[in-house]
């Protein structure tokens, strides 16, 4: 008699073998795509093959480069330059304010004591740079030695002439000098306070005028840098278009086809920007002795001023800037024709 055997409960109840899960991915990453970090190192890389591509290529054509480079930096040196001899005319501020003096010629009865203590008060005011105080007797002698008139003046039996405090102030600015005159007439011991402010109104508008000359001439040479940056990538394009459609035929997107022409732009903009400050610093250099020579003979030692480093670095970021600006236009105007056929 055969016995069956009978499976325990604990057997029957027992359960099967779970199916084997799947495996994480080493990485710690799910399998959407490539990381940040994968995807910043490409663009890193791209940006770096199209700067050296660039690079190449200009270095292949280092005469025309450079031609390219020089006519740039003399359409940004010519509205720069201008505008830092404007500059250097504002700087003559102290010889301005000496010629707009306040004079105010004191009462006939105003000692050497008055006139003194007047002085000291206008220098404490606002807007007042110095005052000084021109006695009766030393204004008699300086009319005497001016005029010529020195045995004549001699014979009168009373100076004539009134003491005069000349009042120097700190700006050069019409409302306010008329602002400072009417405040000093009104002063006691004062007569009249007397303010000449033509040449002010004329000098003021020759640098107006300069200041527009200035910025209309930036606006046509920088129109004409952009056309000459636009037709220099055009050439580059048109000697490249074959290897192009390639590109855009096989995937390559428009940012990538862009991008090496972008730098050269960028390139072209910075060689020009250096150019120009050395022209600027050059021309300022040799153009500064025959200043130096001619106030040297008005017994002032004026002098002109260098390319200040901001105005430098100002100059070299808009000329790369105008270079990236001049490149995308024209790039963006011919890649529509670049499509593969």
């Amino acid at each position: 008699m055969s016995t069956t055997r009978t499976p325990k409960v604990s057997e029957r109840v027992a359960p099967k073998p779970a199916d084997p899960q799947p495996s994480k991915k080493r990485g710690g990453h799910d399998d959407d795509g490539p990381d940040f970090r994968t995807l910043f190192n490409a663009w890193l890389e791209s940006h770096r093959a199209s700067m050296a591509d660039s690079l190449r290529r200009l270095g292949k054509q280092p005469i025309g480069s450079f031609f390219t480079c020089l006519v740039m930096a003399v359409a940004l040196s010519m509205p720069m330059g201008l505008s830092l001899l404007l500059k250097n005319v504002e700087q003559l501020g102290g010889s301005w304010q000496r010629a707009a003096q306040i004079s105010l010629y004191l009462k006939l009865d105003a000692g050497s004591r008055e006139g003194e203590a007047l002085r000291d008060e206008i220098k404490g005011m606002p807007g007042v740079a110095d005052a000084q105080y021109v006695s009766r007797e030393q204004a008699l002698e300086e009319f005497q030695q001016q005029s010529g008139l020195g045995e004549a003046l001699r014979e009168l039996p009373d100076n004539p002439l009134p003491g005069v405090v000349v009042v120097t102030p700190t700006e050069v600015d019409k409302p306010a000098l008329e602002a400072l005159r009417q405040r000093l007439s009104e002063l006691p011991q004062v007569e009249v306070a007397q303010l000449d402010l033509v040449w002010v109104e004329r000098l003021a508008a020759i640098l107006k005028l300069g200041d527009r000359f200035v910025f209309g001439l930036a606006v046509m040479l920088i129109s004409a840098l952009l056309l000459v940056i636009g037709n220099t990538i055009r050439l580059h394009i048109e000697n490249r278009r074959v290897e192009i459609e390639v590109i855009k035929l096989v995937g390559g997107t428009d940012s990538y086809v862009r991008r090496p022409f972008l730098y050269m732009g960028a390139l072209y903009g910075l060689g020009a920007g250096l150019l120009a400050w050395g022209i600027l610093a050059f021309g300022l250099d040799w153009l500064n002795d025959a200043v130096v020579g001619l106030s040297g003979l008005y017994g002032s030692d004026f002098a002109l001023g260098g390319v200040p480093a901001s105005d430098g670095l100002s100059l070299l970021i808009g000329a790369v800037l105008l270079g990236y600006i001049g490149a995308w236009i024209a790039v963006a105007r011919h890649l529509n024709e670049l499509a593969p056929r």
